[in-house]
């Protein structure tokens, strides 16, 4: 692919939803395997790519019978979703000739490994793509809140948050006709103004740490490319 990226490593995060295409709940294999391309692509550009995968899909389907469940067991529920989205995502990646490795918070050294970080900062830099499960491996925690922690931990140029829309809008646009849609945003309006970008505390940890947020659709072919180059439509959180 021609063109020069902007940024070097980055994490990207996908929330679980992202996956179900059309489906009510679980996981779509083309939408799946779309998205893999999608970072394949960036992947080709040598770009050091990590990922968080919310648990939404999968935990949507048993959301009725987990309303009854503790809070924390019912986010332990949610954290082992994610690792079934992360296994999903690097079987995808993987079968594009990507080579992939995935972290759990939660130490399960059947199915991947357990998250170190001097590890991942290492598979990145041999041009693997690294995929953190589980969230941060506590309750209370959402995958946002894994992203930020995450990306700041890899020291990543930026973190994207891949989403149904192509950017950061005043509210939603699929419902409100007049929805305003941003180009750039502060940490402190999209706090002030309460955007639903990222959870308070994954917006103060990008912050501290300053990790800039770029929101753009993964659902527009090649805007993840796009957006690597500065080019395309997103919005920019700084």
């Amino acid at each position: 692919m021609a063109g020069k990226q902007k940024y070097s490593r980055v994490l990207l995060k996908l929330s679980g939803e992202g996956l179900m295409g059309d489906l009510p709940y679980g996981l779509d294999p083309k939408t799946v395997e779309r998205i893999a391309r999608e970072i394949s692509e960036v992947h080709a550009l040598g770009v050091q790519i990590c990922l968080v995968i919310g648990g939404g899909n999968i935990f949507r389907g048993v959301s009725a019978a987990a309303s009854s469940i503790e809070r924390t067991s019912a986010d332990y529920m949610g954290m082992l979703a994610t690792v079934i989205n992360a296994l999903a995502m690097q079987s995808a990646l993987e079968s594009q000739g990507v080579p992939t490795r995935v972290q759990s918070a939660i130490p399960m050294q059947a199915v991947c490994e357990p998250y170190i970080r001097r590890r991942a900062i290492r598979h990145m830099e041999k041009g693997r793509v690294v995929i953190f499960a589980a969230g941060t491996g506590n309750p209370y925690f959402t995958t946002d809140t894994a992203a930020a922690l995450r990306a700041a931990e890899m020291n990543c140029e930026a973190l994207l948050k891949g989403t149904q829309v192509d950017g950061v809008y005043s509210a939603d646009p699929k419902t409100d006709a007049t929805a305003t849609r941003f180009d750039s945003l502060s940490y402190q309006e999209v706090i002030t103004k309460n955007l639903k970008v990222m959870d308070t505390s994954a917006i103060a940890l990008s912050q501290e740490n300053a990790v800039p947020i770029l929101v753009f659709s993964i659902h527009n072919s090649g805007s993840f490319a796009e957006t690597i180059q500065g080019k395309g439509t997103f919005t920019v959180v700084q």
